[in-house]
């Protein structure tokens, strides 16, 4: 039977996605890892691999179409022996999609009684495990674990929504394959909370400016992102601010010694080098605050992975620079660079903006003088940067000084880190920036 390619979710956060550009056409053979097609993501464009092998009978989502939902449909993939002729007659009922996508709720994978009589042919019986619950896999993966003797039931789908491929089968053995896990009894689907209210409606707000003059901006997918993340992060998130007035011209002078230094090397350390890896060594001095919240539980990092803010043209990413607290400030200034550089083309892949458990976002670069940021979730905290300024000062001894003065608020998720804690983290954070020989030692 022809096998539906199903849009992949290929970040954490896409619920849908456009499909820049297929690298495949309808009569082209592939197999599994060959490229079918360019997904621009709410973060990057991706390319889109094959999963198992077999012609490319049709394809049913032309190159720039927008807004494609995850797990829909996007092309068919023929076996040995089909035709495009048999892609007609494969049913419409939704049992017909069963082999392709798991269903969100028992109730929704059964065809309503009117369906079912139209049905010119009803769906093959697709095997169940030990719960009761449909098996998907591929026709080709049936085949071979029939060959095989193995048992669906007993294998984990790596396909799209968990199915199993010709791989997974390819790849297990009848004796190590692991028992499936009791199941707990299937229940309906309970009810969806209602939405809390988000402000007056899209056509609200347009009788508001009838008659006015505007231009109407489409939202793209990074947009609608960023706006759902931090909509529920402001709302859900217990935040609570620090503030701190850091000195820098001890770290501006130790700077400009160094980049003398690095200079014939091609290294050129910026004043956020010298930040991030404040950062990576406070977390590490105050250890307890070098963590993540993980619904019911915390999870305390070993490792100091920080997150750093970069606008691109209608958005941000947030690259993490992964074990900051052992890199060379050199190899932190290169790596971050790349990855900026990287961010602003959409090139990064998600493992290298995903994960991280606190982050900094610098807008001094733009003359602000100090903000508040707002967490991301998971990370318990993000310290906003302002820019540096000459200011009066009253020095130890009392008399009146002229120095560089930073202002930085650090926001705080509350269910991660208290107050003494957070107030300890910015106390490392400070006295790494004021001391900056101390974070060579």
């Amino acid at each position: 039977m022809p096998t539906e390619i199903l849009m992949p979710a290929l970040s954490p956060t896409m619920e849908e996605g456009t499909l820049a550009k297929w690298l495949v056409k309808e009569g082209d053979t592939v197999a599994s890892g060959d490229l079918l097609a360019e997904i621009e993501t709410d973060k990057a464009t991706m390319e889109f691999e094959a999963v198992d092998e077999g012609v490319i009978g049709k394809i049913l989502t032309p190159e720039g179409s927008e807004g494609v939902k995850v797990n829909s449909p996007i092309a068919v993939l023929l076996e040995d022996g089909e035709s495009a002729d048999d892609i007609g007659a494969t049913p419409a009922a939704p049992a017909a999609a069963a082999d392709e996508a798991a269903p969100v709720a028992p109730e929704e994978a059964a065809p309503a009684p009117a369906q079912a009589a139209t049905a010119a042919t009803p769906a093959p019986a697709a095997p169940q495990g030990a719960d009761g619950n449909r098996i998907f896999a591929s026709p080709l993966a049936r085949r071979i674990a029939a060959d095989k003797g193995l048992d669906l039931a007993q294998l984990n789908g790596s396909g799209p929504r968990g199915r199993i491929v010709k791989t997974d089968v390819e790849n297990a053995k009848p004796q190590a394959a692991a028992a499936p896990a009791a199941a707990a009894p299937a229940t309906a689907a309970a009810p969806a909370a209602a939405a809390a209210p988000t402000g007056p409606s899209t056509d609200q707000v347009a009788r508001m400016y009838e008659g006015r003059t505007y231009e109407e901006v489409k939202l793209d997918g990074m947009r609608k992102t960023i706006a759902a993340r931090l909509t529920e992060a402001k709302q859900t998130v217990p935040h609570f601010y620090l503030r701190r007035d850091i000195h820098l011209d001890a770290l501006l002078k130790f700077r400009g010694e160094l980049n003398k230094q690095l200079e014939a090397r091609g290294v050129k350390l910026s004043v956020n080098d010298f930040i991030i890896k404040a950062c990576a060594l406070a977390l590490q001095a105050v250890p307890d605050a070098n963590a993540v919240w993980a619904g019911d539980r915390v999870l305390k990092m070993e490792a100091s992975d920080v997150a750093v803010a970069v606008a691109i043209e209608g958005g941000l990413f947030t690259p993490v620079l992964q074990n900051s607290d052992t890199k060379s400030l050199s190899t932190l200034s290169t790596e971050m660079k790349d990855l900026a550089k990287r961010a602003r083309d959409r090139k990064l892949a998600p493992h290298e903006y995903q994960g991280g458990s606190f982050a900094i976002s610098n807008l001094g670069m733009f003359g602000i003088d100090n903000f508040d940021a707002i967490v991301n979730p998971p990370h318990a905290g993000i310290l906003a940067v302002g820019a540096g300024v000459k200011k009066p000062v009253v020095g130890a001894d009392g008399e009146l000084a002229v120095a560089t003065v930073m202002s930085v608020t650090m926001s705080v998720d509350h269910r991660v880190i208290d107050g003494a804690l957070g107030a300890e983290l910015l106390n490392a954070i400070k006295d790494n920036l004021e001391n900056p020989m101390m974070m060579l030692a």
